[in-house]
Formats: C-alpha cells, sequence, structure tokens
C-alpha cells in the first residue's frame, strides 16, 4: 500500500509507493489517480519530464510556473539521489518563506509532491541522477519564474559535497527571496 507522509507544510507530501522484489527483480505501481484521489490529493497529471545530472552539486531551481500555467509537480529519482526541496511562495500562508527538505532516492524509493505556489529545487547528491516528475501544466517560458536557490534568508540546509555547484546561467541570475514578488496567494 501507497504511504503518505505529510510533513511540517501538509501541503508538501512525501509519498512511498510499494516496491515488490523477487529472483527477477521488482515490481512498483509508483502511481495510482484513485489512490491519490483516497488520499485527498486530486491533480489532473498531463506530462513527465525527465532530468539527468551528471555530477553531484548540480542544482535545478529555485522554479516555479505562475498563473495561469501554475504547476503541481511530483518528484521521484530513478538512478542517484538527490536533495528535494519545496519554499512556500503564496502571500499570507502561515508558513511563507519556509520550506520542506526531502532526500530522495532510488533506494528509498520515494517521491515528492510540489503543490502549485511552491517553488521547487533540488540538488543532486550522487553521480548520474535521472529525475523524473510529472506536472500539472504545460511549460510556458512566459510564466516561467525562479528565486536563488541558496539565498541565506531561507535557511535551506544543503548537503555538503566538498565541490562547487553546477548551475544554469538562469539560476544564477535568479533574485534573493527579499526581490521576490510572489504571484502567489494563500487560500486557506
Amino acid at each position: 500500500m501507497t504511504e503518505f507522509i505529510r510533513h511540517a507544510i501538509p501541503e508538501v507530501v512525501e509519498v512511498i509507493p510499494p516496491k515488490y522484489g523477487d529472483n527477477r527483480g521488482f515490481f512498483s505501481e509508483v502511481f495510482r489517480r484513485s489512490t491519490f484521489t483516497d488520499e485527498g490529493i486530486k491533480i489532473d497529471w498531463i506530462q513527465d519530464n525527465q532530468s539527468l545530472s551528471a555530477t553531484v552539486g548540480t542544482v535545478r531551481g529555485l522554479h516555479f510556473q505562475s498563473p495561469p500555467v501554475a504547476q503541481d509537480k511530483l518528484v521521484r529519482v530513478l538512478r542517484g539521489a538527490i536533495y528535494d526541496v519545496a519554499l512556500d511562495i503564496r502571500k499570507g500562508s502561515p508558513t511563507y518563506g519556509q520550506h520542506v527538505g526531502v532526500t530522495l532516492s532510488a533506494d528509498k524509493w520515494n517521491q515528492l509532491l510540489v503543490p502549485i505556489g511552491f517553488a521547487h529545487c533540488f540538488m543532486t547528491i550522487e553521480p548520474d541522477t535521472e529525475v523524473l516528475y510529472k506536472v500539472s501544466d504545460l511549460y510556458s517560458p512566459d510564466h516561467e519564474g525562479a528565486i536563488f536557490w541558496n539565498d541565506p534568508a531561507l535557511g535551506i540546509d544543503w548537503p555538503a559535497f566538498g565541490g562547487e555547484p553546477t548551475l544554469s546561467a538562469k539560476d544564477l541570475e535568479a533574485p534573493l527571496f527579499a526581490d521576490f514578488d510572489t504571484p502567489f496567494t494563500y487560500e486557506g
């Protein structure tokens, strides 16, 4: 049976699907709509995305898409491991500016639900890490946004890995949280 773990920010949910192994390998039902619906999670997933990050310390984020094409994400690791972060960017939220951080790995077989109204970022902690994630809306370059991943004001305890992080030029230029104007409002 799939396990759903609510973290300090209850909208961010760690999901652990069952995994059955034998001498051939394993089988796992990693997503079933009715299981999520029974848990109160009703999201119409429309696309799967996959990334490969070759080096340890690769950082992707803190990213979000603004309305009307905001995205929920369901993130899982196919190979390797990441430290995955969901940052609450909903104006008026009691947890605004707070985050949930979870290590996701192929070994742990866990996933993280990052809902609309949260910025998402991960750092690879193993080489050649492959990440697969479902999204609830299509990518729109006109609606993408970012916050600087390592802003000290956010207090994210990123894993130490003994090197310099690898980031895109866009992520290096992302604004600090204090300079960020959120397009999201907490609705209670």
